[in-house]
């Protein structure tokens, strides 16, 4: 099978302009346990193993448990997670599935009464980056490190 472009190499001046929404994200007011959960629970829709992998790693590192980590894709039927996780697991859902209805007005309703607009806003912008990552990572072909 022929190798796929590696973005950084090929479009760097593309690859920077991501970078440029990861630093606006890491300092952003999103906690790292949020940013990791929209992360991890985004490339597993997508099915991004790449990013599957360096997400939870990440998690773990930053104090996440096995536990809520093998959990997350059954998040409501369980209550290991919070109330402003689980409305930020919808909302990651919602927006990763957004051909199906786009971010509803129930989901925004009660991110509104748990969070501001700010907040809110970084939320969608931290699940459009996650998105596009996993998009290039499974486009390119990017494999899992051992």
């Amino acid at each position: 099978m022929e190798k796929r472009p590696n973005i950084y190499e090929t479009e760097p001046a593309g690859y920077k302009a991501m970078l440029g929404l990861e630093g606006y994200l890491a300092a952003s007011q999103l906690s790292k346990t949020h940013k990791e959960l929209i992360k991890i629970r985004a490339s597993q829709i997508n099915g991004c193993a790449y990013c599957i992998d360096m997400h939870t790693k990440d998690a773990l590192k930053n104090g996440e448990t096995n536990q809520r980590i093998f959990l997350l894709n059954a998040w409501r039927e369980t209550d290991l997670f919070s109330k402003e996780e689980k409305v930020i697991l919808a909302i990651t859902e919602e927006i990763t599935l957004i051909h199906q209805h786009g971010l509803s007005e129930a989901t925004y309703q009660q991110a509104k009464e748990l969070f501001d607009k700010n907040y809110i806003a970084q939320i969608i912008m931290m699940i459009v980056t996650i998105n596009a990552w996993n998009r290039i990572a499974i486009s390119t072909q990017l494999e899992v490190g051992v």
